[in-house]
Order: C-alpha cells, then structure tokens, then sequence
C-alpha cells in the first residue's frame, strides 16, 4: 500500500473516532436530560427537536416498529433507555430531599452526605468524586441543614470519624465506611441506633443481695 493510502486510511480513521466520541457525548447529554421527565415529556421533547431539526415527523405511539420510520425507531429506544435508567431508582436526586431522607445527626454524617451525593446522584455536569470547603457551604445551605462555623474543620472531623479520606490540597472524597454510613445507616431509627447497627438493649439485674 502506498504513503499517500496509508495517510488517508489513518485520516479516515481518526476522523470516526472524533466522531464516535462526539456522538457518545450527545448521547449523555440527551439521556442526561431526559432522565428527569416523565415519559410523556420526554416524547414532546424528542418529537420538538427532531422537528427542529427537519428530520421526518416520528410516530412514536405505534404499536409495533414495523412500519415506523427510521427516526421513530431511533426515539422509541431512546425513550427506552431514560425509562429503564429511571425506573429502578426510587433515590432522590436532589441534596434537599436526599438529606430529608437520611435524616443526617451531625455535621460529620452531612458531610458524608454531601460527598455521596456528589459523587452518585448529582446531575453529570456537577458530578464528583471529591469535595471541599465551599462545596460544605453550597450543599449544607442547599439542604437547609445547619452551617458549621468552620467548613473546613467539618471535612478533618469527618475524616477522622473515619467517613472521608483527605487527597490533599484541602480536598476529601467519600470512602467505603462513610458510602456504607449513608447507602446502609442512615437514617438512624428510633431508639437512635443507626439502622444494620442496632445494639441489644441493656437488661437490668432483677437480683439483689440480701440486706
């Protein structure tokens, strides 16, 4: 095969991998925004933006993919998709109802919180598998729970009730004992105890000695 072939096939290649790689960040992005509405909606918003953008009409309510257009077919799994990444989670996703949830005691436990919720449920653009003192001010505030005096100091308590790790810098990310405080204890049941933590209750000693 000669220079100027090889040139062009490695040009042709680096060309669909750009393109696979912008067409995978559309689809994030679309699935992104879907995932929040109802079915409903999500047909409205996907017959609005293929209108938009002069592509055939799709007959999304069409029992069967047989007769559908290609496009129609192409909205059918993507509202598919967004079903099936929303459906089996019951979870919230936002700090406020996320926090009335749990139920955090302290601000050590909100912490962790806020460090799970950053890094499971927050929308794709503000995902993060760290936090630091101002994401304490912006997420405590968020969920309407007690600002601490000290930010800063709430991260190295919570590090050191063993619910986050420090990375440096002033940064912290969630490990597994504070994923497990927050997925499996929390919130703490009635008595107190955290839940999958309960204690067996003290019994008294009925016996007593003799006068």
């Amino acid at each position: 095969m000669s220079e100027s072939g090889t040139g062009e096939k490695h040009g042709e290649l680096i060309a669909t991998a750009v393109d696979s790689d912008s067409e995978l960040n559309a689809i994030r992005a679309v699935l992104s925004a879907l995932v929040p509405l109802k079915r409903e909606g999500r047909l409205r918003v996907l017959d609005y933006v293929l209108g938009r953008l002069g592509m055939t009409e799709p007959e999304t309510r069409q029992p069967s993919t047989g007769s559908l257009t290609a496009d129609a077919v192409l909205v059918r799994k993507a509202v598919s998709v967004s079903d099936s990444l929303s459906a089996p989670s019951t979870q919230p996703t936002d700090i406020r109802s996320l926090t009335k949830e749990k139920s955090p005691h302290s601000a050590n436990e909100m912490a962790a919180l806020v460090a799970y919720y950053l890094s499971e449920l927050a929308p794709e653009p503000y995902r993060k598998s760290m936090i630091a003192a101002d994401d304490i001010k912006s997420y405590f505030k968020q969920a309407l729970f007690k600002l601490p005096q000290s930010p800063k100091q709430t991260l190295v308590n919570a590090k050191n009730s063993g619910y986050l790790e420090s990375v440096g810098a002033g940064q912290y990310r969630l490990n597994p004992v504070g994923y497990n405080l927050v997925v499996h204890s929390l919130p703490a049941d009635i008595s107190g105890q955290k839940q999958g933590r309960g204690r067996k209750p003290k019994t008294k000693n009925r016996s007593r000695r003799g006068k």
